[in-house]
């Protein structure tokens, strides 16, 4: 899995970087959330916690995915700002309330 760059905006209101970011994963299929979040949480030098994948799509016959990343300064702001949807694709251990 290889991640490259596309943009990366700071957003000093919400506390967060918004990353934009193309995958290549030649050989195997699209990468879980929590595998690419680690591999973003490496490259900017950061903790898994604060990352959170806000979507990932795969380009249609190819190996080659495109997707949506934000780093938030701290967790904290993570509860206060991203759907709760989010939160839980991201942390698969989380249940959600019924």
């Amino acid at each position: 899995m290889k991640i490259k760059i596309i943009s990366s905006r700071r957003n000093e209101l919400l506390k967060r970087n918004e990353i934009i970011f193309s995958l290549s994963h030649e050989e195997s299929p699209t990468p879980s959330r929590i595998d690419i979040r680690k591999e973003i949480a490496r490259v900017f030098k950061t903790e898994t916690d604060k990352v959170y994948i806000r979507r990932i799509e795969t380009v249609t016959g190819t190996t080659t995915s495109i997707g949506e990343a934000h780093i938030y300064d701290s967790p904290e702001w993570v509860k206060q700002i991203e759907p709760e949807h989010i939160i839980v694709r991201n942390n698969p251990q989380i249940k959600k309330e019924e």
